[in-house]
This record gives structure tokens, sequence and C-alpha cells, in this order.
């Protein structure tokens, strides 16, 4: 079974000492360490009884393939699983046994490398007590069901040393913390195939159960960090109605609220977290998920649903992929599904608190004070050919990731989708262009896109995938360009409605005169600024205008244009494009003294 320690198939093991109060509590220990993959030693006894007498009892099967092993009903036959330890240390650490420096060399090695832990069950005696102190010698802590002395500090452990009065339901999980080990989960608990292989899926309307968001009912995911105490790894709840429950093709909210919690977890990884809710999400069979924050449009196929997928599978896969994808910062996960309008639009409020805090993070970096930009390419799935750069002055167009997030998800995950991209020469400053950034975009778009320019969206503009927030468009005859928001469902003064125009910007295809953004882009001073800028916006929705608020005024004021915004249409004024031409001229448009964009 060492083996299974070196390729992580088998997280640790754990040294059962002692027994439980029946035959049912002990089964049902034994159960839940072998459904993590913990090989289990068990020895000594309570009151004459071991554990091992109680499986027995219950015809369980005891022997290396089951993960259970049983030594002895002495206490002193604890010192077998001390034994398979140190071999351990032999075996895999080449470390030969001899004087007290190898001696020291097998402890630490097991302390660094070997995951075992003591579950001390029943009365503790002076001989269980000397067992747990030899154990500690190897840095594997003590958790106790009945109320013996604790010792919390760090020191020869890695974490606490002994941690008592834990209810035997909740041991397997504490001794996981304690220890630090990393249960990474073989098989996702769901009725339907999982994989990158559904991940580009669509869910048509013929084949739909039920659908979230999009353009008919408020969604969001929220990701947040919790204590290990707040967190009750693998509770996943729907708060509302279930698939069952409403009928066919039914339009629901749905709140995605994850709460994480891990020893190393950090306020930052929040969102590089919530942003992977996307991808995992995007591979069970038979669901459709698209976008992030507070844009998702999330559907469930009636296929799935007859194979048994629910709402709250959802929440499983996302548990169970959030452990396996980042096992280095994650130690626990629990989800809340709410699909009924009055918690969803509560909490909302938490959410979007959170989002803005999030934006306000860069402050005043600028692109020209970093040399190293960030890549995303965690939309290939959809869209083989774009890559995502991301600049301290350009967030990624889904709008949930900026500069320093993609630096927090590098930190994360070295091999993931965000990668660093150093800029190298900066051969056209106005436009935002750079020998590095060229030759990366080159290489991971498939050799699509031979050049990028960061801050032009009429000359080799960046490419979308299908998340962006919204698509900033030229319009001919106007002088400007026209910005409308993903959940604007009207006609555009350019002649099609924003799922017309996405269908020419998305797919990574590099089409001149249109991007996809992310709306707080607007606020950059990078916004377009090699064709204009802000003054070139001559339409935009009443959605963007409404969120960016104050902060758009403000912008205007810092280009000496405080009363353009005024001048700028939306749906009110028209949607027909010679109409807008006139209403241009009538107030005044700086566009239209700036000639056409070429």
């Amino acid at each position: 079974q060492g083996i299974k320690l070196v390729d992580g198939r088998m997280p640790g093991f754990a040294a059962c000492v002692g027994a439980l109060p029946n035959t049912e509590a002990a089964v049902k220990l034994a159960r839940d360490l072998q459904e993590r993959n913990i090989l289990v030693f068990l020895s000594s006894h309570t009151n004459g009884i071991s554990m091992a007498e109680q499986l027995a009892e219950a015809d369980i099967e005891m022997n290396w393939d089951t993960f259970l092993v049983p030594y002895g009903k002495d206490t002193s036959a604890t010192v077998w699983a001390l034994g398979f330890a140190a071999r351990s240390a032999m075996t895999f650490g080449g470390i030969h046994p001899g004087g007290l420096r190898e001696a020291r060399e097998i402890l630490l090695y097991n302390k660094q490398r070997v995951h075992a832990f003591v579950l001390a069950l029943g009365e503790v005696d002076d001989e269980k007590y000397a067992t747990a102190a030899g154990a500690i010698n190897f840095g594997f802590p003590i958790v106790a069901d009945t109320d013996i002395p604790q010792i919390l500090p760090t020191g020869i452990c890695t974490y606490e040393h002994v941690v008592s009065n834990i209810t035997h339901d909740d041991m397997p999980q504490r001794a996981i913390e304690v220890r630090g080990l990393k249960i990474k989960i073989q098989k996702i608990d769901i009725p339907v195939r999982y994989g990158p292989a559904f991940e580009g899926e669509r869910v048509r309307k013929d084949d739909l159960a039920v659908e979230f968001g999009g353009k008919f009912a408020t969604a969001y995911e929220y990701l947040s960090m919790k204590k290990l105490e707040e967190v009750e790894d693998g509770k996943i709840e729907v708060i509302g109605p279930e698939i069952e429950d409403v009928e066919e093709a039914a339009k629901l909210p749905l709140a995605i609220w994850v709460e994480v919690a891990g020893r190393k977890m950090q306020k930052d990884f929040e969102s590089i977290l919530e942003r992977y809710i996307h991808t995992l999400l995007s591979m069970p069979m038979g669901v459709m998920h698209l976008g992030q924050r507070d844009t998702i449009w999330v559907r469930i196929s009636n296929t799935a649903k007859k194979s048994g997928f629910r709402i709250r599978h959802l929440g499983v896969a996302l548990r169970s992929m959030l452990l396996n994808e980042f096992p280095a910062i994650v130690d626990k996960v629990q989800v809340k599904l709410y699909t009924n309008a009055e918690d969803v639009e509560k909490l909302y409020e938490i959410a979007k608190a959170a989002y803005e805090e999030r934006d306000k993070r860069m402050g005043e970096l600028v692109d020209e004070a970093v040399d190293i930009f960030y890549s995303c390419q965690l939309c290939q799935s959809y869209a083989p050919n774009h890559v995502c750069i991301i600049t301290p002055e350009r967030l990624g167009l889904c709008g949930a990731y900026n500069w320093l997030d993609g630096k927090a998800a590098y930190e994360i995950n070295p091999t993931g989708g965000n990668q660093p991209v150093v800029k190298g020469e900066c051969y056209d400053p106005e436009k935002g262009k750079w020998k590095g950034v060229d030759d990366f975009v080159r290489s991971k778009s498939n050799q699509s896109v031979e050049h990028f320019s960061a801050y032009s969206m009429m000359e080799d503009p960046m490419t979308s995938c299908g998340c962006f927030e919204a698509i900033v468009c030229v319009l001919p005859g106007t002088g400007g360009v026209m910005i409308v928001d993903r959940e604007f469902q009207g006609m555009t003064p350019a002649g099609m409605t924003f799922s017309s125009l996405a269908e020419v910007v998305g797919g990574g295809q590099q089409t001149p005169g249109f991007i996809g953004i992310g709306i707080l882009y607007i606020l950059s001073k990078k916004f377009i600024s090699a064709d204009g800028g802000l003054k070139r916006v001559v339409w935009m929705t009443t959605n963007i205008k409404n969120r960016l608020g104050d902060k758009l005024r403000q912008r205007y004021e810092e280009i000496g244009c405080p009363d353009l915004l005024d001048k700028v249409a939306d749906e009110t004024v028209t949607d027909d494009l010679e109409k807008l031409a006139e209403y241009l001229v009538a107030v005044g448009h700086p566009a239209v003294e700036m000639g056409e964009m070429v």
C-alpha cells in the first residue's frame, strides 16, 4: 500500500486506538475513513473490546485491500503502525536505519510526507498517553473523543498536536484538517458524465428542463472564504424549488453561494476560485453555464433531468472539483443554491458589494508600471482561438478578472489558465503593441492571431469568446461607437440586437470595429485611447449609465468634457442610426467633428 501513499491514491493513514461505544458507531467511522481512501490500522481496546472485534461482529471485511488492517488488541500493537511509517521513510525516502541522525531524518520525513494521525477512542490510560507521545514525535497529531488535555500550538506537528472532545461523526474531517491531508475525489457523485468533453455543450430549447439568469431572471455566483469551523465540508443545500417542483422549461432566479475554508486560503484568492465556477459547471453533461459574477446563464437539459440530475448536483460538482483543483488552499467547501426570488434578491446586495470592493483593489496601477501582463484562457473550451490579455488598465472582457486576479491565479496554479505574459519591446505605444505579447497571443491562439492592440478597436483588436459583459461597435456616419450590455434586449443603432452582435464579435475572431469588453474598462484611461477614447462614445444603454453612475461622469470631467455624458444617447432617445446622427449634430457631440473611425 505504500505505493498508493506516493501516487496520491491514499492521502494518508489513521491509527485507531481503542474502540467505539457500539458496533454501529465503529462501522460508521470505518466507512467514513474508507470513503476518503484513508488506510486504517486498528489496535488496542476500550473496556476489553477492540474496534476490530466490533467490525468483525458486523461482518466487515478487514485486510490490506479494504484499507482496514487489524494489528492486535494490545496498545503495544500500535507500534506496527509506526513501523509502517518508518518503513515508508526508508523505502521511499532513501533513509537507511542507523544512529540518532538517521532516526531524526525518519521522523522529519514522516512529519513532512506521511500524512498520518491517531484517533484515540475511549478512555486514555497511561500506556495510551505514552503511545500518543511517540506518535507526536513522528509529527502525527492525536484526535480524541474524550476530554483529555489539548496541545494546540504548532511545533513538532505541522498544526495542532492533541485535539479532544471531538464527536465520532466529526473525527475524520477534524483529523484531516489537523494533519493537513488533501483528499482527492476520484469520482464526482452526480448521475451524469463529467469532464472537459462536455464543456462546449449547448442546451437547446427543445431539450430544456430549467434555466436560470440570462435575460430572464436574476442569477449570480459568489464565492467567499470562511474560517475552518464555519464550513461544513460537503454540505449542499437547495433553498427554493428543485427541478421536479417546477414546470418544464421554467425560468428561475439563482444564487450560487459558495463558502470555502483552508489554512492557506487568502481573501485575494476568492475571485480566482469564483471565476473557475464557469469551467467547473460547464463540465457536467447536459448542463450549460455561461458568464460570470452577476451575468450568468445556466441551463439544465431534460436528458440530464431524466438521468436524475438535480440543482443540488451543481453544488456537488463544485465542491468536489474545488477540492481537487485547488488542494493547496481549499480544505472544505459548502454550497448553497438559492432558487427563490426573495433570498436571491436579498443576497445580491452582498455579492454586488464584494464585486465592487474587488474592482477597487487596482488603485492607480498603470500598464507602463509593470513588465508583465497576464493571460486568461479559461474560455478556450468555447472559443479555442481566443486569448484574453489582462493589463492593469484593461480587465478581462468577462469583467471578473483584473491584473491582480491574474497574478494571484498564477500563484495558486502555475500551470493553469492564467499565465504571465512578458511585454517585451513596445513597438507602438499609442495602440498598445508589444513584441512579447504578440508572440504569446500567436502561440496560444493556434497561430490564428498575429498581432494584438491593447488600446485600439480598429487595428488588431483583442478577440472575444462569448463571456463579454458588453460590446463596443463602430457606428458609421456618426464618428463614434455605441456600447450595449448583455442585459439589453432591444434593438441598437447598429441594426442588431446584442445576440446578433455577439455572433460577430465572439468565437475568437478578430473583427476590427467590434470588441467585447468588461464594463469597467469604459472607466479606464486606456479605453480605446488610440481611437479617441470616451469622446467617441455616442450611444450607450441606460443599464451601463446607471451601473457606472458618478464614476462615469467623473471620467468625463477628467477629460475636460463635464457635460458630454448628457450628450450620449441611449435607447430612450433613439435606436435608429439616422435619427442618432441628427441628434448628435443637434446636441453638438464632439465625435461628429472627429471624423470617421478607420
